[in-house]
């Protein structure tokens, strides 16, 4: 997923977008973003091509921002959209003054904050839901017995 356009002949066009520390060239997206995605997002435009495209756009301009200040792996698209993405060098791709290019995956779509509350403390959501799993094992192992 590169941007190929270029405005002239002959200029060194950079085909990557800075988010944070990361020179982001190429996004990949996992079946589980996929998933969710087309239950979470847009149900009518789930392909790979276009969630790619649109993330690219979104990069391009500037619009996805860290959900933490020092976190790396969560992230908000317009301030609402909380996507959970793991970035790996690009072997062999460099930019212009041989800093390495990044590959972005986007493991998951958590949803919307607009329409999921419990979205806007991802430390207290990650919580509950590991306390809510855990008794619920609870339950079914006192069941066996």
């Amino acid at each position: 997923m590169r941007d190929k356009v270029m405005q002239r002949w002959s200029t060194y066009e950079p085909f990557f977008v800075a988010l944070g520390d990361k020179k982001v060239a190429d996004i990949v997206i996992t079946h589980h973003a996929k998933m969710r995605y087309a239950d979470r997002i847009e149900p009518a435009h789930s392909d790979d091509d276009h969630i790619a495209a649109w993330l690219w756009e979104c990069l391009k301009q500037d619009r996805i921002t860290p959900y933490y200040r020092n976190e790396q792996d969560v992230y908000l698209i317009d301030e609402d959209l909380v996507v959970v993405a793991e970035f790996s060098e690009l072997e062999g791709e460099y930019d212009i003054a041989g800093n390495p290019l990044h590959k972005m995956i986007v493991v998951t779509f958590l949803g919307r904050m607009s329409e999921t509350i419990e979205l806007r403390d991802l430390k207290s959501y990650y919580s509950w839901l590991r306390h809510s799993r855990r008794m619920t094992l609870v339950k079914n192992s006192r069941k066996h017995k």
